[in-house]
This record gives C-alpha cells, sequence and structure tokens, in this order.
C-alpha cells in the first residue's frame, strides 16, 4: 500500500508515525510546503488531560512531548483591571515549532523521511498513490480539489486576531481585556517556554475599522498593541512572527472521504483557538484514521468508512463547544458590560458544556466567590 500524506503539520507527521510504527512494509510519503522549520504562531495549548490519549496508547511519543511543555492549574480573567482567578481548569503549552521538531524524530525513528519545500499543485502528481490524505490545513490542496464533493465550506468569523509572542512570563493561562478610546480589546497570554508566552490580541469589527488596522504595517500594528496592553505586558515587547491580521475560518466538510482521498485536521475541520483543542483534535484524527486502516487493511473503502463513523460523533460534539465558544468571542464587546465577576462566570459557561453544579466541583473558590458576590457578602475575610 501506498500512502501519500500532504502537510506535515501534527496532524501529518503523526499519522505517518502511527502507519509505519503499525505496519513497516506501507510505503509512506510526507509532503510538506515549507521547509522543515517554518512555523506561524508561537506555542499552541491543550488542555490539562488533552495529551491522556497519548499516555495510553504511545507512551514514547508522550514521553518525549511532556518534559517540554509548560503546564498550570487554573487560568485566571482580567476586566477592568481585576484580575479573577478561575481554580481547576489546567491548561498546558509547548512552543509550535519545538512540537514539530519532536514529531518529526518520532517519524524519522520509523523510517520516514518527510519531503520539504515541495509544492504540490495538483493532485494528478500523486498519481499510484492508494491513499491520499490531506493534512494541509485551512487551504487543504486536497479539499478545494473536491471541494463540492466533499461539500465543503469554510465560513470567516468577524473579529480579527494577531498572533504575537513576547517574553513576558505569565504563570497561567490569561484573557485579559481592555476598553480604550480605539474600541475593545481581548489578549490571550500564556507561557509556553521557561520565558517566552504567546500573546493573541483580538479585536472586534468596529474596534479593527476604528484604529485603522487594515492601513497599518505589522510593525505599526505591533507597536498599537504593545501600547493598549503596556500595563499587561510590563514593558516587554511583542515579537512578530508573520503576525498579520486575520479573522478566523470555519471549516466543515458534510464528507470526510472522496474516492481514495481524505481529509484530517484543519483541512477537515476547525475548532477555534479559545478553547485550545485544535492540535489535539488533529492528533486524535491521525490515531482514529490509523485505527480504521488497521481494522479494514484491504479495503480503503471501507477503512475511510469506518474512521468516518467512529471519529465523527465524538468529533461533532466537541466542535459544537469550540462553536459556541467562537460566538461568544464574537459579541465579547457586549460582555464587557457586566462587572468582572459575572463576567467572568460568563465566559467561563460560555461552550455549555459546564453548567455551575459541574463548576461547584470543578472551581470551588472561583464559584465560592461568585457566589458570595451575588449574594451581596463581601470578599473580604471576617476579622478575628
Amino acid at each position: 500500500m501506498r500512502i501519500v500524506i500532504l502537510g506535515a503539520g501534527p496532524a501529518g507527521l503523526y499519522l505517518a508515525y502511527l502507519v509505519k510504527r503499525r505496519r513497516a512494509d506501507i510505503d509512506v510519503t510526507v509532503i510538506e510546503q515549507n521547509p522543515a522549520d517554518a512555523t506561524f504562531g508561537f506555542g499552541v495549548v491543550f488542555s490539562d488531560r488533552a495529551l491522556e490519549f497519548l499516555q495510553e496508547d504511545d507512551q514514547e511519543t508522550y514521553a518525549a512531548i511532556v518534559p517540554h511543555m509548560e503546564s498550570w492549574s487554573d487560568i485566571a480573567i482580567v476586566h477592568r483591571g481585576e484580575r479573577i482567578a478561575i481554580d481547576g481548569v489546567g491548561f498546558a503549552a509547548i512552543g509550535r515549532l519545538k512540537l514539530l521538531r519532536l514529531l518529526q524524530a518520532r517519524v524519522r525513528s520509523v523510517g520516514v523521511a518527510p519531503v520539504y519545500s515541495r509544492m504540490v499543485r495538483s493532485l494528478d502528481e500523486l498519481d499510484g498513490a492508494d491513499l491520499i490524505v490531506g493534512a494541509d490545513g485551512v487551504n487543504s490542496l486536497v479539499r478545494r480539489t473536491c471541494e463540492q464533493d466533499f461539500g465543503a465550506t469554510t465560513r470567516l468569523l468577524t473579529n480579527r486576531f494577531a498572533w504575537f509572542g513576547t517574553s513576558k512570563r505569565f504563570e497561567t493561562l490569561t484573557q485579559t481585556f481592555v476598553a480604550t478610546e480605539l474600541g475593545f480589546f481581548n489578549a490571550h497570554h500564556y507561557r509556553y517556554a521557561p520565558n517566552l508566552s504567546t500573546f493573541i490580541v483580538e479585536v472586534d469589527q468596529a474596534t479593527f475599522a476604528r484604529a485603522g488596522f487594515a492601513q497599518m504595517g505589522e510593525t505599526e500594528a505591533r507597536t498599537l498593541c504593545e501600547r493598549v496592553f503596556a500595563q499587561t505586558l510590563d514593558g516587554c515587547p511583542l515579537i512578530s512572527n508573520n503576525s498579520i491580521w486575520r479573522q478566523f475560518p470555519i471549516v466543515r466538510s458534510k464528507q470526510w472521504s472522496v474516492r481514495n482521498n481524505v481529509l484530517i485536521g484543519d483541512a477537515l475541520h476547525t475548532a477555534h483557538f479559545s478553547i485550545g483543542s485544535g492540535t489535539r483534535l488533529a492528533m486524535e484524527d491521525a490515531i482514529a484514521l490509523d485505527e480504521a486502516l488497521a481494522r479494514h487493511p484491504e479495503d480503503i473503502g471501507m477503512a475511510l468508512a469506518a474512521f468516518e463513523t467512529v471519529r465523527r460523533p465524538v468529533l461533532e460534539k466537541l466542535l459544537a463547544g469550540a462553536n459556541e465558544s467562537a460566538i461568544w468571542y464574537e459579541h465579547f464587546a457586549e460582555h464587557m458590560k457586566l462587572a468582572p465577576i459575572d463576567f467572568a462566570m460568563n465566559y467561563v459557561t460560555r461552550s455549555g458544556r459546564v453548567d455551575i453544579d459541574r463548576l461547584r466541583k470543578l472551581s470551588p473558590r472561583f464559584v465560592e466567590k461568585f457566589e458570595r458576590h451575588r449574594s451581596g457578602a463581601s470578599d473580604r475575610p471576617p476579622a478575628g
């Protein structure tokens, strides 16, 4: 069997590793249009239990990644200058380039050498492949080639965001919301290395227009964002890496496979970055596809059908939560009318997957603070 994987991001690399680890006789080729050390953005974030799927079935990869991750056991919301801690909501992060290098090493360990800096312009170039896997991201050639057959759609959210980094160390994942004369800003920031942090700046459509970001160069826009978040950055500069303004794309496909072509990761679906699940979902897609191929080694069609049947229900539940989170961010300026503690509760329940009873068990200190506020009690401890 000959498998060609387009895209050497986490989904494509991990699938290549899994397939080749299981069956050394399978011919696996990974093709990536960018150089091996090219990456956009800075750190990627996982929920605290996001790598448990690796720990169960792939101890070696788990052991390779975890020592390089930064982790914390709570998150924080900063609104009107007040910091609200939400306990029990753990996350971990790793540099995107570091993760890719670790996965590249895993692929090499099973004898796969990805082909970098090769632009595939037509699937006709891959003639002879038994299976073509589109792990080639939001702008997937595989999806675009068979767009109507896949029933693929891409919808852009209205907010704009720019993905910066900074040398400022943040102790926990924090969302900082700031109202200015130009409009409303939000920063998603968290450390992904001991002295490096991701700093994603997000604005609503009205603020993007009022600030004039569309007419600014990258340096000018970065300087303005440094000024807006001067208190948060504590004098540290923002670092650019292709940090242009983007609108988040919601990618969906009615069909996951067409003939011998199949999609995984961002080529198949996107999950808003606010839930920290995009990389996890991509790697889980790879696991599900590998397992389907193992169950149907002689029938690609049956394997692809099994992949979708098993994976779709799980994935759609997670994507529904991501959609609700994305909608909340599209209206974050409206939510900022709330008092800080009410705003934090509105934020943490935004996906509809966490109610007050579950939150009481998950984040008891935060819920206690919220309920004292609602009852009119002071946050100060009793005297004596």
